[in-house]
């Protein structure tokens, strides 16, 4: 009989690697997706940033309805359900207005999944003694075979076809949300915290500063995400190749996630998140001035310090700051502020930098990590590992497994 600890995290997991799967299918060859349909590269700019801010509007709107109903569960399914309807209104948009309303409605349905998903697995890591890391990195496993899989169809097939892979990762969402948890308040330490005080969240310098700091390191990804495969296509780099590249870099993240409890034991959240702050210096840098294979295969290696080593920071301190009854709102307010609204804005920067400057708006990133890194330094002298709103925090076992 199977351990129903080892039932749960096959749920929580299978539901990830369904969203990885379609996200690393459109993260890499999205904007190749809509080059095919004629779209300017200030265009693709413009798409990227309006669906960002409507995903940052819903992502609050839907955080807030989750945390008074307490039913992701039920919220996670119906967004897995629209987001197949959506997959059908892209097929049949080939203007750019239409694209435009078209993403609108997507970032609605797409972008509030992530922070409701991550919210049930930091709580389910709590309550269960699981380690975020290790379930998280299964979507980064589906990602990888999203991305190859998507650059050898492009390739075959053509363009069209990263609609399609995308799709098959989104109908595996559907039935891995019916039996998700009900991610409902776990009673461990319930009676020991208060009230979760939003009010008092906007209010803490420390959050305010970790929102910049590790937003601002996931927001410096706009011209790889919007621009990196135009990019390597320019420089004659064939698309398997391409998807080698998106791979290796999701495949280093999946060393991270392993390593995420020892690592976050040994040089703390901020630490981690100084990592990623640190590698983006050095990756949008370098990507600015070369497309070299042998470089490129050791900037994408970094993609394990400035997405990887920043996320689980980050989860870390949303998870270590905030009482167990606030975590799936704390989740949707810095995936819709700190790297929604911060993304949407340098989405479309991004684009007005690439068009007038092409390869080299990577430095824009570059500076984009420089602020970051001021942010966390700040944060690192004011907060000490305290819950920041609600009562004294309890020894539970953190998002990385191990007791704070």
């Amino acid at each position: 009989m199977i351990p129903p600890r080892w039932l749960t995290a096959f749920r929580l997991a299978g539901y990830g690697a369904g969203y990885f799967f379609a996200a690393g299918a459109f993260m890499s060859y999205w904007p190749v997706w809509l080059r095919h349909r004629d779209i300017t590269d200030a265009q693709i700019g413009t798409l990227f940033m309006a669906r960002q801010f409507v995903g940052v509007a819903a992502t609050l709107g839907i955080g807030f309805l989750a945390h008074r109903i307490g039913n992701l569960r039920g919220m996670l399914l119906a967004l897995s359900v629209a987001a197949v309807v959506m997959m059908g209104a892209y097929q049949v948009s080939y203007t750019f207005l239409a694209l435009l309303i078209v993403g609108l409605i997507w970032g609605v349905v797409w972008s509030p999944t992530l922070a409701l998903y991550d919210g049930v697995l930091v709580n389910e890591a709590r309550a269960r003694g699981l380690v975020y890391g290790r379930l998280r990195l299964w979507g980064s496993v589906a990602f990888i075979l999203g991305t190859m899989l998507c650059g050898l169809a492009v390739q075959e097939l053509g363009p069209p076809w990263v609609l399609y892979v995308g799709l098959a990762g989104i109908l595996l969402m559907v039935p891995f949300a019916v039996t998700l948890p009900t991610a409902e308040s776990h009673p461990i330490g319930a009676a020991r915290h208060a009230p979760f005080s939003v009010l008092a969240l906007f209010r803490s310098r420390p959050f305010l500063l970790f929102m910049i700091a590790a937003g601002f390191c996931q927001s410096s990804h706009a011209v790889l995400y919007s621009f990196g495969t135009l990019t390597w296509r320019g420089a004659g780099i064939d698309d398997v190749t391409i998807s080698l590249l998106w791979g290796e870099s999701v495949a280093v993240e999946i060393l991270m996630m392993l390593l995420s409890g020892w690592l976050i034991h040994r040089i703390g959240v901020t630490g981690m998140i100084g990592v990623g702050l640190a590698c983006g210096l050095v990756r949008w840098t370098g990507l600015a001035f070369t497309n070299d294979l042998v470089a490129l295969v050791f900037l994408q290696a970094l993609h394990a310090g400035t997405f990887a080593a920043s996320h689980l920071g980050a989860m870390a301190f949303i998870q270590r700051s905030l009482p167990s009854s606030g975590v799936a709102l704390g989740q949707s307010i810095y995936y819709a502020l700190g790297t929604g609204a911060t993304q949407a804005v340098i989405f479309q920067f991004a684009g007005l930098l690439y068009a007038r400057y092409g390869q080299h708006a990577f430095l824009g990133m570059t500076a984009i990590s420089a602020i970051g890194m001021i942010a966390l330094l700040l944060l690192a002298r004011l907060w000490k590992g305290e819950v920041l709103v609600g009562a004294t925090a309890s020894p539970e076992v953190s998002a990385t497994g191990r007791v704070p």
